[in-house]
Parts: C-alpha cells; structure tokens; sequence
C-alpha cells in the first residue's frame, strides 16, 4: 500500500450538503444591521479590501477600507491584485462554454467516460452536474493540503488520481443529479477537461479566449508567494497568511486579479459575454423567492422580485465576490484581504443589499 493510498483510507470525509435546489438561506448566519448606504454597512462590518457597488450606472461605494499591507502601509487600490479564489469557477466555466463554441464538445450533457474512459462511474456524470456540483464526486482540496503539509507535492494529474482513487475506495457522495453538493474536484476536472480537448494550456486558453478580448490584463495564475509591491497581502486574525500552494487550486481557485479586472469581467457577464440561449444554460432559472440555486458556474439568489448572480471565493487570507442584479442594473465587487472563514461578511452583505439597497 503506498503512502498516498494510506492518506487516503485514514482520512475520513466529511462535506456538509452546501447548496440544494431547496435550500433557503439560513438568516441566523446574517447579522441585523441598519445603515444608510452601502459604504456605511462595509464600515459597520469592518471590510478590508477594495468595494465597487454600483446601482443603475452609478457608484453606490467605490473605494479601499483598510490597508493592502500593513507593514508597508500599501493602500487598496482599483489596481492591486487580490487572491479571488473560486470566483476562479466563473472562468472555468465560462472555458467550458467556450469549448462548446470552438466546437470541442456538442452539449452538456456529454458524460465523462467519453473524454476518459477509466473514470470511476464515468458514463454516469455529465459536464453539466460538474460545472452545477450534481456530480456527487467527493471533494480533494482536505485530502491533498493535508499530505501536503505533510510534505508531499501534487500537481493536477496527481490530484486527478486522488480524485480517482477517492471514488473507488468511496464511490460518489451521492447518485448524479440527484443532489447537490460543492465541490473543488469538479472544476479540476472540468479545467483538466479544456486542456484535453484544446492541446492548450488551461490558463492559456482562458487568456486567449476571456482575458485578451476583454482586455484584462491583470488577472492571471496566482503565485505561491505574492508580489508585495503589486499584490495585496492576505490577513487572518491580524497576521499575514499569504503563502498558498496554489497548484492544489488548479482551477477552482488559482486566479488573482483586480477590482478593475473583476469589474470588467462581471459587466461583460451581465450584458453580452454570453448569449441569450448561453445565460439559459448557466443561470439556475425559477428559483423561489429567499432560495439560492446553483447553475453553470454562478449561484442564483432569489429575494422578492430581485435577482442577485453571483460568486464567491474564499483562500487563506482573503474572501472575495462578484455579482449582478439585472432590475437594478447593479455590479458588486468584493474583493477582501482579511480572511473571513464563516462567510459572515459577505452572506451579510448579499442579505443586506438584496433587502435594502436592491429590493424592488
């Protein structure tokens, strides 16, 4: 028995079932605040990080709270690059939605055993309960950051033999389609998926087909160790926290970028990045009011007769979002260096704003 294999029939997992199609929102996990406008609520929950909301073509915040670096009194800027973590997915996903378009899958519902047919339960999982967590594929990141604090190195064919081997010795979490479950192993694979099938770089493919097009040109493979001088440090209780292997991320939360650059990316989403018949494959659509419902790279929060699209991501020391809401021709970036590992902030925040500044 190898030692890997060792790791993994001593670790025991255990992912709570995050999103469903029948989930409300939990309100103990959002606080009761009252403020007068969005600056104000960021300041009442000390947000570290770089805000842009705007409502109907003008800026409801767009500023800095806090400093980028505390010990070269660095300030959040429009322009410094911040650790996003899995609003990565948006970008995997929308590689997907790119392959479909260049032609190198016919639909979404292709199942894994095509593109490898040694894939546990393979013929069972398509690309669309990948990219929407329906596949029931347990989730690698404690497995793999566990060995790798124990000394051990893995690149993404590695964690795709770790993702392999959890299955066979596991099975699924649950039958495909038949529940929902968040999960890194599917965005993996799905960005292993577009360098299988494009002879391309995963990162390269994006670059070539997102980022030059839309002329982002500051998002980009996060390093292990940032860049101080353009990078803003990450922070958890008060202490830096910014050195991540970022090769156990490998598309689902790799990516660092800008407030301009997650601006930019965002509008293009919410206008005309993708087609109509495209936004009806992504978005989770006929989501009850007060649910939350998981599409093709972005979460849907109903809240009365206002929409919120939207992603999240959380890495060590930093948290981050991105999202719309079409009634109000709203865009809201957060991108955070003070890591918040309850999700407290940014649930708060999406509460607050959906209630007060967006209800319609």
């Amino acid at each position: 028995m190898t030692i890997l294999h060792k790791l993994l029939m001593a670790f025991i997992i255990a992912i709570v079932m995050l999103f469903t199609s029948c989930s409300t929102d939990d309100d103990n996990n959002t606080a009761s605040i009252n403020y007068t406008t969005a600056k104000n609520l960021l300041t009442d929950l000390n947000f570290q990080g770089y805000a842009i909301i705007t409502k109907n073509g003008s800026d409801l915040v767009r500023q800095g709270f806090g400093l980028a670096n505390k010990n070269t009194a660095l300030p959040q800027d429009y322009q410094l690059a911040y650790r996003i973590g899995s609003v990565s997915k948006t970008l995997t996903a929308a590689a997907i939605i790119q392959l479909k378009r260049d032609g190198y899958i016919s639909n979404y519902n292709q199942t894994l055993d095509e593109f490898d047919p040694e894939f546990p339960n393979g013929n069972q999982i398509s690309i669309a309960q990948l990219l929407s967590h329906q596949s029931g594929i347990p989730d690698y990141q404690f497995v793999v950051e566990d060995a790798t604090e124990q000394g051990y190195f893995f690149d993404e064919e590695d964690i795709y033999e770790v993702i392999m081997e959890l299955i066979s010795e596991n099975g699924l979490n649950f039958t495909p389609g038949a529940g929902k479950q968040y999960s890194n192993s599917n965005y993996l694979i799905a960005a292993l998926l577009v360098e299988e099938l494009t002879d391309m770089a995963y990162h390269e493919y994006i670059q070539q087909n997102i980022f030059n097009p839309l002329q982002m040109t500051n998002t980009y493979r996060g390093a292990d160790i940032i860049d101080q001088n353009t990078h803003a440090e990450g922070y958890k209780n008060g202490s830096a926290n910014s050195v991540y292997p970022m090769n156990l991320a490998f598309g689902a939360g790799d990516f660092s970028s800008t407030p301009k650059d997650m601006e930019t990316w965002t509008n293009a989403v919410k206008t005309n990045w993708f087609s109509a018949t495209e936004k009806e494959d992504i978005f989770a659509q006929d989501v009850p009011s007060g649910y939350v419902d998981f599409g093709l790279g972005w979460f849907t929060t109903q809240e009365g007769n206002t929409t919120l699209y939207w992603h999240g991501g959380d890495i060590d020391g930093y948290w981050s979002m991105i999202g719309f809401v079409p009634e109000c021709n709203a865009t809201i970036v957060l991108l955070s260096n003070q890591q918040d590992d309850s999700g407290e902030q940014r649930n708060t925040i999406i509460q607050q704003l959906l209630t007060n500044e967006f209800n319609q």
